[in-house]
């Protein structure tokens, strides 16, 4: 019998310019974020993943210290209230948010919460961009330090990984080898070289490790920065990287929903052994150098 799980992503604009108060901006996105969350509800999600740092600007266009503003425990009051809407919407929440572990040491991190409000664990974004103009990353968060968890809820074995860590096919492997049913990716990343490989790896990811992927990308310009379109175009990929629902939009609020057959998974990986035929004990050369 098919285990049909519904899930969704939101790829969510700016609400309140950059320029405003540091806090205005982070309760007008909670906001906006849990009218949308509702919404999803209301379609029968069962699972659903917000964007990169849901509840301000892609920040790391600049260096600036006021964002530190931004930080807060996880978990903590923000962890809270998505405890409460999981519960009230019996649905799995995926969190991205600007976690301080301790006072001046932050991490770009993803909170998970099961369908009953219980908060399970997070994962701190690996992989630190600083590289190209607008994307200071290391100004902001020190690498994550808490591995590949993989989390069990609900709906099934939830994994995360976030924007940059994309580009690294070694995390999305140690993934699929912890169980992950499904892997959210949730972004902040622009048009240009970009765009052609965000199409592009995370299918390959999940036909690497015969899981599910919901990548998420947040839409829109960001002012006064501009580094370039958030083109959302977030998406749903199954195990054999077929797009199963991709939001055609770029520069608008979306909910992208599909319903996810978890026994897929079974089925593929009985045609592909990848788990069976690979070799870890050729692969030195990944951690030798």
């Amino acid at each position: 019998m098919p285990r049909i799980v519904r899930g969704g992503l939101i790829q969510a604009t700016l609400c309140e310019p950059a320029t405003s108060p540091v806090e205005k901006i982070k309760k007008a996105m909670i906001d906006k974020h849990v009218a949308m969350i509702s919404q999803a509800a209301e379609k029968g999600v069962e699972v659903i993943c917000l964007q990169e740092l849901f509840y301000g600007p892609y920040f790391c266009a600049e260096q600036e210290i006021k964002w530190y503003d931004l930080t807060e425990p996880i978990p903590g009051p923000t962890t809270k209230l998505m405890q409460d809407l999981a519960k009230k919407h019996k649905m799995v929440i995926v969190v991205p948010m600007y976690e301080e572990d301790l006072p001046g040491v932050y991490y770009n991190s993803a909170a998970v919460i099961d369908a009953g409000g219980e908060y399970l664990g997070k994962f701190r974004k690996i992989h630190i961009p600083h590289c190209n103009p607008g994307f200071w990353e290391k100004f902001y968060f020190r690498p994550g330090n808490l591995g590949y968890p993989v989390f069990d809820t609900k709906i099934g074995k939830v994994g995360v990984y976030i924007c940059y860590d994309r580009h690294f096919p070694d995390g999305a492997r140690c993934l699929g080898l912890g169980g992950a049913e499904i892997v959210f990716n949730p972004s902040a990343t622009v048009a240009g070289l970009s765009e052609y490989l965000w199409k592009l790896e995370q299918p390959a990811h999940a036909v690497a490790n015969q899981y599910f992927v919901g990548a998420i990308n947040r839409p829109g310009w960001e002012e006064p920065w501009r580094i370039g379109e958030f083109y959302g175009q977030s998406y749903f990929v199954d195990p054999r990287g077929q797009f199963i629902a991709a939001s055609p939009k770029r520069t608008e609020d979306d909910i992208v929903v599909a319903d996810m057959d978890f026994d897929m998974i079974r089925d593929v990986r009985n045609t592909w052994q990848f788990f069976r035929d690979r070799r870890p004990e050729t692969y030195g050369a990944i951690t030798a150098l």
